[in-house]
Order: C-alpha cells, then sequence, then structure tokens
C-alpha cells in the first residue's frame, strides 16, 4: 500500500520554542499580504481607470502582471533560496516587494503601473518560498509543524479573499493607491524582526541555477494563459493560437531540459509520486475556483446590485470565515480520516458552493452562501494538500517543493481570474442586447480603448454596456442585468464541472495515502539535519 511517511522527531531540539512562534507570525503576515495583492485591485479598477485611462488590454495587464510573475518565478526563486538562503533570499524579496508597491501607488500612467506591478511580483516570488521552506525547518515536531502549516495554509488561503475586502475598506476613504501602500506593512515586518527571528537555512547539496531553464519556464506560462484570453475573446485567430503554440512548445522544451540536467531547476521526479501530483493539482484548482468567483462577485456586486465598493467587499467578508472554518475543520479530520477523503470532501464542498453563487440572481443571500461554501472547500483542501506535498519531498528539497505548491495555488488564482473572467465576458457579451448602441455583435471583443475595466475581466463589457443602457431606460438596463447574471450562472457552472472532474481525480490518487509516522529514528535524524541552519 503506498504511504507519504512522515518521520518522528529524534532530535533533541526539535520542538520549536517562543522564538520559532513568533517567527512563525512574521511569516504568516507576509503570507497574507502576497497573496492579498493578486485581488487587492479588484474594487480599485473603476477608480485608477478614471486616473489614468488605461485601454481595456492596459487594464488586463494590470490585474494580472502581478499574479504571472508571481506564479511563474517561484520554483526559480525556490530554487535559488535553496541554494543561497533563504532567509536571505526573503530579506531581499520583503525589499523590493515594499519598494515597487510604493512605486506602483504613485504611478502616473498605466504603463508604469504595470511595470510596477511586475516587479511586485518579482519580489513576491522571492519570498514567498521562503516561507514554508522555514516552516519545514522551523518545526519538526510532527504535531508542531502541523499545526504551523495550518496557519501558513489559511493565511494563503484567506489572503485571496482578504484582498478585496481590504481593498473596499481603503478605497471608502483614501484614493486607489492606498490599496498598494498597505505592503510597506510586510517589507517593514520582515526586514525589522526577520533577522531575529528567523533561521538562515540552504540545501548543502544544491547544483547550479540553469538560465535556460528559467526563461523557458516563464515562457511556458504567460503566452499559453496569453493566448487562452485571445482565443476566447477573438475566436481561433492567428495571434491567439501562435502564442498557444509558443507556450506549449517552450513547455515541453522546458520538460525535456529538466530530465536531462543533473540538477534541474524542477525535480519532475516529485510527480512519480501520485500524492504529490494530486496535492498540487487540488490546491491549483480550488484556488482557480475560488478567485474567479470573487472577481465575478465583485463585478455582480457593484455593477448589477449597485454597492459601493466598501459595501460589496462587506458581504464577501463570510467567504474569508468560510476559508477559516475550512482550515479548522481540515484541522479536526486529518488525524481520523485519511488525506484523499478530507481532499475530496473539500472539493466538493467548493463544487456546491459555485453552483449556488451561479444561483445569484435569485437573491444576494445565495451568492455569499456559495461563495462562504466555496471557501470552506478551499480551507478543507488547503491543509491537506499543502501536507502532503511537503511530506513527499526530501527536506534538502523542501524549497523547491514550497515553490511547486505555491507555484499550483498562485497560477491557479491568477489563471481563475483570467480564464473565468474571459468566459463570463464572453457569455456576456454574446447574451447583450444587439438594439442598445455599442453591445451586441463584438461588443467587448477587447479591442476598444475605452477606460472601463478590462474586457478581460468582464468588468469593462459590464461597464460600458450599463452606461449605454442608462441612456435607453429601465427595459435595456435589465437587459443588461440579465446578460451578465445569466453569464455569472454559466462561468460558475464550468467552475462546478471542473472542481467535481478534480475531486474524483485526487480522491482515487489519494485513496490509499496515509500521513503517518515511521518507526525509523535514524531517517528522522538525518531530516532533522539536513539543512545548514545558523
Amino acid at each position: 500500500m503506498s504511504a507519504v511517511q512522515v518521520p518522528p522527531v529524534a532530535v533533541a531540539d526539535a520542538v520549536a520554542g517562543r522564538r520559532e512562534w513568533a517567527g512563525l507570525a512574521v511569516l504568516v503576515g507576509a503570507c497574507v499580504f502576497v497573496s492579498m495583492d493578486v485581488s487587492v485591485l479588484f474594487y480599485a479598477v473603476p477608480a485608477l481607470s478614471r486616473d489614468l485611462e488605461p485601454s481595456s488590454t492596459e487594464v488586463l495587464w494590470i490585474l494580472d502582471a502581478y499574479g504571472f510573475l508571481l506564479a511563474g518565478l517561484l520554483i526559480t526563486m525556490g530554487v535559488l533560496g535553496d541554494r543561497f538562503g533563504r532567509r536571505r533570499m526573503l530579506m531581499a524579496g520583503a525589499a523590493l516587494f515594499g519598494g515597487a508597491s510604493v512605486a506602483a501607488a504613485y504611478s502616473g500612467s498605466a504603463a508604469a503601473l504595470i511595470v510596477c506591478r511586475a516587479l511586485m511580483g518579482v519580489g513576491a516570488a522571492m519570498l514567498a518560498p521562503s516561507t514554508l521552506a522555514l516552516i519545514s525547518t522551523m518545526f519538526r515536531d510532527r504535531t508542531q509543524r502541523r499545526t504551523a502549516i495550518a496557519v501558513w495554509s489559511a493565511a494563503f488561503a484567506a489572503g485571496s479573499v482578504l484582498g478585496p475586502v481590504l481593498g473596499g475598506v481603503l478605497l471608502a476613504h483614501f484614493w486607489w493607491g492606498s490599496v498598494l501602500l498597505a505592503n510597506i506593512v510586510v517589507a517593514a515586518l520582515l526586514l525589522g524582526a526577520g533577522p531575529a527571528l528567523l533561521p538562515e537555512a540552504k540545501d548543502p547539496a544544491a547544483g547550479r541555477i540553469d538560465p535556460l531553464s528559467v526563461v523557458l519556464s516563464m515562457a511556458a506560462i504567460l503566452p499559453v494563459v496569453y493566448g487562452v484570453k485571445l482565443t476566447a475573446l477573438d475566436g481561433a485567430g492567428l495571434p491567439g493560437l501562435a502564442a498557444l503554440g509558443v507556450g506549449a512548445a517552450a513547455g515541453a522544451a522546458f520538460v525535456v531540459r529538466q530530465l536531462r540536467l543533473a540538477h534541474p531547476l524542477l525535480d519532475l521526479a516529485l510527480f512519480r509520486r501520485r500524492e504529490f501530483g494530486a496535492g498540487i493539482l487540488a490546491n491549483g484548482t480550488t484556488q482557480f475556483a475560488l478567485m474567479g468567483l470573487t472577481l465575478l462577485a465583485a463585478q455582480y456586486l457593484q455593477g448589477v446590485l449597485g454597492l459601493t465598493a466598501l459595501t460589496a467587499a462587506l458581504w464577501m467578508v463570510p467567504s474569508v470565515a468560510g476559508v477559516l472554518t475550512g482550515l479548522a475543520l481540515a484541522g479536526r479530520l486529518a488525524p481520523r480520516l485519511r488525506p484523499g477523503t478530507v481532499v475530496g470532501f473539500g472539493l466538493v464542498t467548493a463544487a456546491a458552493g459555485c453552483l449556488i453563487a451561479g444561483a445569484a440572481g435569485h437573491g444576494l443571500g445565495l451568492l455569499v452562501t456559495g461563495a462562504t461554501l466555496t471557501g470552506i472547500g478551499v480551507g478543507a483542501v488547503a491543509l491537506p494538500a499543502t501536507d502532503i506535498v511537503l511530506a513527499a519531498a526530501p527536506p534538502e528539497r523542501a524549497g523547491a517543493a514550497s515553490a511547486v505548491a505555491e507555484t499550483s495555488t498562485e497560477l491557479g488564482a491568477a489563471l481563475g481570474i483570467a480564464t473565468l473572467g474571459t468566459l463570463s465576458t464572453v457569455l456576456f457579451s454574446a447574451r447583450l442586447p444587439v438594439e442598445i448602441p455599442g453591445t451586441g455583435a463584438g461588443f467587448g471583443a477587447g479591442t476598444g480603448t475605452g477606460t472601463g475595466t478590462g474586457t478581460a475581466t468582464g468588468s469593462g463589457t459590464l461597464t460600458e454596456a450599463l452606461h449605454a443602457a442608462q441612456q435607453h431606460g429601465p427595459e435595456a438596463l435589465a437587459a443588461v442585468h440579465t446578460a451578465f447574471t445569466d453569464s455569472l450562472r454559466l462561468t460558475l457552472l464550468a467552475a462546478t464541472v471542473l472542481l467535481l472532474g478534480t475531486a474524483t481525480a485526487a480522491f482515487l490518487a489519494l485513496r490509499a495515502v496515509r500521513l503517518g509516522e515511521s518507526d525509523d529514528g535514524e531517517q528522522a535524524e538525518q531530516a532533522g539535519q539536513a539543512d545548514q541552519v545558523a
């Protein structure tokens, strides 16, 4: 029977003390802000659009540049942390993240904001893998490590839904740049307290970094996402298909190169264990659904129901509580049930939440209930899936394994925003009444240069359609509302199907897996000494 075995503690100083728990608090603060910034601008786009007047394509990249750079560089930065020191990488990332956030808050043009958001993504990618890798170094005791991972998972999962909430609160009192200036907190926290509370750790046998692998990893992600958006919005045209082809070719070249290198950027041998791949898939899919739902909910609450940014954000607070509830529930179930059962439960719960949220047109309570259930599902998956991924990797590869786990989370979130947002746009455009000028065929195709919130997220099309409908009376406005509500329902139905399919695959892959304890004390001692801890 296949099983993931987690060695027991055999070293004298294995039990974490006050310094380790204080260090965990610092790491958790960093995780919350890194995760929040994927979604923090959801409610700020109308305000920054008035100031910077970006085109719809520029707004697309304002929202996506951070997430895609973060996801695309996590593996590279995880390996660099293993080689040069995880705390050192954490400090450098915090400095870049904070500095780029300040520059982004005071950007004078859309192009400048895009560049700053990309730099923020680079900084976040530098510090994020080190957070989980340092937890594996600081907490050797099995029970303490599970608790620490639960707290870390809560920070990342809750941060993604806290982003719009924080943005809505700040926008009620300040200008749009304030949502980015909040990142100064995490930079100050890490740079001030990190050296005293966090140990230095690295892989003593780390190999050299392969620059070509870094380039190929990025070339495999960004063109594919861009191609998906172009194809969905403009049809199967040459530019979209070319981008997909470039991404697929780069991905194939990346895999071939990793198999040939003695020290690969991504250790593909990790994926030979079914439980590792299943944990990665489950984490990524739940974040995909959650972030897509969060984006569409923001548009529905503001565009269809006419709520202010603050009021709309407050209606999403229960989804944050849902994530925390799911994590607590997973912590209670983990000692009693196999991880496959817990992961499957979480995915099915998230699927039920998306299905219910899709019925938002029948009442705001359904949207809030659905978002909360989706949050519970995300939390229930995050803890066991992350635990499985870490347990499946050797201690000296903790940084790389952590980076893969976080890549699945952040890439899933970014793809959820891009893919579900794009799908919603296409469905919405197809249902707009042609008698409204500026709508109908081709409306929202992403070729305009208006100051809406970007067709790839669905918000630009909704903004322009609402503006046009207001010139034609209540019936036209109701038709636009109906079109968006229908697109929301169908998009979340697609997310539901994806989650149910993933639940089946994950349960089958994990049904024989246990997170148990080995009797091999020598293995535990080797695990405790694998990192060079300063």
